[in-house]
């Protein structure tokens, strides 16, 4: 499962980019963060996320934020 930070989070319009290490930004719906109650996100935050090809380019799914202490390698964006 790839691993991205978080670029930005538009509250407002539900959606935001995840930068990938190494590969191309990924667009990111609200409706795609697992968890309850108001699903968000935070400029800078670590993310893992399954990346879905679609005709308007790459998207993310099942995105879950993952505890920068429990993160086993250093990300270089």
């Amino acid at each position: 499962m790839p691993v991205g930070r978080v670029k930005w989070f538009n509250d407002a319009k539900g959606y935001g980019f995840i930068e990938q290490e190494g590969g191309e930004d990924v667009f990111v719906h609200f409706s795609a963060i697992q968890g309850r109650g108001y699903r968000t996100l935070k400029e800078g935050q670590i993310v893992q996320f399954d990346v879905e090809q679609t005709p308007k380019g790459l998207r993310a799914a099942n995105v879950r934020v993952v505890d920068e202490g429990q993160s086993s390698r250093k990300l270089t964006f």
